[in-house]
């Protein structure tokens, strides 16, 4: 059952757009929460608001922040809309987010070889964006966010720090999710639109911050990817799986290679290419369901040159601690890169 409470804003914290990171009163001293503004407009020192409470008092990946559900400023509330269709359908904040498709009919279009990154957790997102730009220094790489976690595109850290800097030439929501350059109603018009509108010359898809597991095989939102890689796939993109790799893991489903990319190799009904650097920390080269390629000698040092932020944490470890996941999502794009240029001298031919 959802948990909600009433409390008062005493600070705002840090903002961007879509999003407010606040500090709210419960009746214990100020508490961690965040405002998804494009559903419930901004917040001020003094505002009162309900939260929702559900995620910390159960210990879940919220980021420990309650969430702003409605703010008792707004005796009203009209943020307007692009169209007709909506996200969080058949809730009290389904929003009118309208969907890109309507304008961009060229998202029906084939993806023409395009490479396509499937990743089963956010926290690959960066390291292989780091793979792809150091073999490709000015290649347009779009994100698609997936429905499996996280729903807000703002949420994501990641996301607006590559989008500031460059990185990310542009993002699209698919599904549920929302808050992209522009809004998909599935994936696979959301990778049309990132090849066809956003001109991606690679396209990164998977899930946003907080994984939902439950310790079984299918019982996981990893398997987005299969949906990314089997779309990808069919519409004649050239799939990548980003293996989840770990030396450190407590668990033992996850230590070595993870259940979780054994599982959608086994799922997935195309055959994706998947990177295999060599040690140190590298996935084993046997992904069944899968066509392994092993990095030769320049593309190994790519992935040992990639900047990737030491301090970025992969299920809550950081690189000095566990540097095999990182250096394997490094891997998937240093080949999804190699596939680019590839593709680029079939075009040239």
């Amino acid at each position: 059952m959802s948990r909600f409470r009433t409390g008062l804003v005493t600070e705002v914290d840090t903002e961007r757009p879509g999003l407010q990171r606040l500090r709210v009163d419960l009746g214990h001293g100020p508490e961690p929460c965040f405002a998804l503004t494009d559903l419930t407009g901004s917040c001020r020192p003094g505002d009162r608001v309900v939260v929702n409470t559900t995620a910390v008092h159960l210990g879940l990946g919220s980021g420990g922040s309650h969430i702003v559900h409605w703010n008792l400023a707004h005796e009203e509330l009209d943020l307007g809309g692009a169209g007709h269709v909506l996200k969080l359908r058949y809730t009290s904040l389904q929003s009118e987010r309208g969907t890109a498709e309507l304008d961009h009919p060229e998202c029906d279009d084939p993806l023409d070889g395009i490479p396509v990154v499937a990743c089963t957790l956010h926290s690959q997102l960066a390291p292989v964006v780091a793979g792809i730009l150091a073999v490709q220094h000015d290649a347009r790489i779009v994100y698609v966010l997936t429905d499996g976690a996280a729903l807000p595109l703002a949420l994501s850290d990641t996301v607006a720090a590559m989008r500031d800097d460059g990185r990310l030439a542009g993002t699209v929501s698919a599904g549920s999710a929302f808050g992209g350059d522009l809004e998909a109603v599935g994936v696979g018009s959301a990778l049309g639109l990132a090849a066809h509108t956003l001109d991606a010359d690679v396209i990164v898809a998977g899930v946003g911050p907080g994984i939902a597991g439950t310790g079984t095989a299918l019982g996981t939102s990893a398997l987005d990817a299969v949906t990314v890689v089997d779309l990808a796939a069919s519409l004649g993109g050239t799939p990548v799986l980003c293996v989840r790799v770990s030396d450190a893991d407590e668990r033992p489903r996850h230590r070595g290679l993870s259940h979780h990319t054994l599982t959608v190799g086994r799922l997935t009904h195309a055959t994706p290419f998947v990177a295999d650097p060599g040690p140190p920390g590298a996935p084993p080269a046997d992904v069944p369901g899968t066509s392994t390629v092993t990095l030769g000698p320049m593309d190994v040092a790519a992935v040992d040159a990639a900047v990737v932020d030491p301090d970025h944490l992969v299920m809550g470890r950081r690189r000095q601690v566990d540097p095999a996941p990182v250096r394997a999502a490094v891997a998937a794009g240093v080949l999804a890169a190699r596939l680019l240029s590839d593709r680029s001298l079939d075009a040239d031919r």
